[in-house]
């Protein structure tokens, strides 16, 4: 029996890679496509730290420049407060010799700031 030998001129060269199309952007495209968004996403932060910064600074000036106003608001309320609180306390203390409303209760000619607060009249 005779074995089976190449034949003379060789075997057919065997087609073992596979040609698939190219599926997809390359590599290049999608690195160029990532920066591109980061890019405009640092920009976006960029622009909105300025905003950001800009409002923070006009609310900073408006409070400066409303604190003399309001100042004079609490100075009205407070004086208010005073005349309101003198004019019950002479109205109570009107049967007492010597009592004089407004005037302070202690030895002290210093001046202080009377502490803030609302008195609510009792119903009766």
């Amino acid at each position: 029996m005779a074995q089976d030998l190449p034949p003379a001129e060789g075997y057919r060269e065997i087609k073992y890679r596979r040609y698939l199309p190219q599926r997809g952007p390359s590599g290049l495209v999608i690195l160029a496509g990532v920066t591109a968004i980061s890019a405009f996403g640092f920009y976006r932060v960029f622009q909105g730290n300025l905003e950001r910064r800009e409002l923070k600074r006009e609310n900073l000036w408006a409070r400066i420049n409303l604190v003399p106003l309001l100042t004079a608001e609490s100075d009205r309320d407070t004086y208010r407060r005073e005349e309101a609180a003198k004019a019950r306390e002479e109205e109570i203390m009107k049967n007492v010799d010597g009592w004089k409303a407004g005037e302070s209760v202690y030895n002290n000619t210093k001046y202080y700031t009377a502490p803030k607060f609302v008195i609510v009249p009792e119903e009766n």
